[in-house]
């Protein structure tokens, strides 16, 4: 069976007079995906969400939603899309369900059906015992249960949530990452976030953008791989030879971090043992011997903190 594509994006462009804010973005979203959508300020990822939302147009490319052209039929693509910005629209003198039957006329949602889509999105998002209760009086936490379910009230295809889980404390984190989640097996989920752990927890892909451009593009299975390690820490307590490590069967190549510090690379199989049979038998005393493991923090910051964007992971 084959997956359904909910967006696709080709070619993105746009410019503030003649600095590019995207260049050249092509990526998709499939059904049951959730994208985590990572970049530093200034990288172009809000410009590239509200281009996507129907929010600002593009200087040049095409966005399709659930199959359909945002510049050609943009009420009609608009219509396949619940968004949640980072700051919830949500009226705090109004109930929650007074805000959420308003929001329901606002989608067109014919009047038969209000209740039932009501009483659907406030269960999908824990809502039900406060129906009533005003949303200004709500914690943070349920104020963004509220602007979820504003944002998947008319059952869309596609969500996005732009820093969903910012000023919540970490139970409320826990909640509404579980929320995506389940979301995310019905639905096509970009999740816009600064928060890396966030991603690791809840997304099934991970794009980083800097300066414009998509510098990573993967899914989590494929980081999970790319982030166990091929190298191993070696400290010794004597002065270590890198001639000699290099020279140990498994041992790709030796990086020296200092006198008595060296990253040794290695291939599929650990070689592990036999360097510490060789740090034995030349006399340097071992300290520590430990796989070197990176994180999506490292990766990052490797992508977003260079001069030169890099182009790892990124499908052409």
């Amino acid at each position: 069976m084959d997956t359904k594509i909910l967006i696709s994006v080709e070619q993105l462009y746009r410019y503030y007079g003649h600095t590019p804010a995207v260049e050249g973005i092509s990526f998709e979203l499939a059904q049951g995906e959730v994208l985590g959508f990572l970049g530093p300020n200034g990288a172009g990822k809000s410009t590239t969400m509200q281009i996507i939302t129907g929010n600002l147009a593009p200087g040049s490319g095409r966005v399709r939603i659930n199959g359909i052209d945002l510049l050609d039929e943009p009420r009609r693509a608009k219509a396949e899309i619940g968004y949640l910005p980072e700051q919830p629209p949500v009226y705090r003198d109004l109930t929650v369900d007074e805000y959420l039957a308003y929001c329901a006329s606002l989608h067109r949602i014919r009047k038969h059906k209000r209740s039932q889509a009501l009483n659907h999105a406030k269960e999908r998002c824990g809502l039900g015992a406060v129906g009533r209760r005003l949303i200004g009086n709500l914690s943070k936490g349920f104020q963004q249960r509220v602007g979820i379910a504003q944002a998947i009230l008319h059952s869309p295809p596609v969500v996005i949530l732009d820093e969903p889980t910012v000023g919540l404390d970490p139970n409320q984190i826990r909640e509404i990452r579980a929320l995506i989640r389940e979301l995310g097996e019905n639905h096509g989920i970009i999740l816009s976030t600064h928060i890396l752990p966030e991603v690791q927890a809840t997304c099934s892909r991970v794009q980083i953008i800097h300066r414009g451009k998509l510098v990573f593009s993967e899914s989590m299975q494929a980081l999970e791989q790319r982030l166990g390690s091929h190298a191993l820490l070696l400290e010794t307590r004597n002065a270590l030879d890198a001639d000699a490590l290099e020279q140990v069967d498994g041992v790709s190549s030796v990086e020296l971090l200092d006198s008595r510090r060296a990253r040794l690379r290695f291939g599929e199989d650990n070689p592990a043992e036999a360097v510490a049979a060789c740090v034995a038998e030349r006399g340097w005393g071992l300290l520590e011997l430990a796989l070197d493991r990176q994180t999506l923090e490292q990766v990052f910051v490797d992508l977003t903190c260079s001069d030169a964007p890099a182009s790892n992971g990124v499908a052409a």
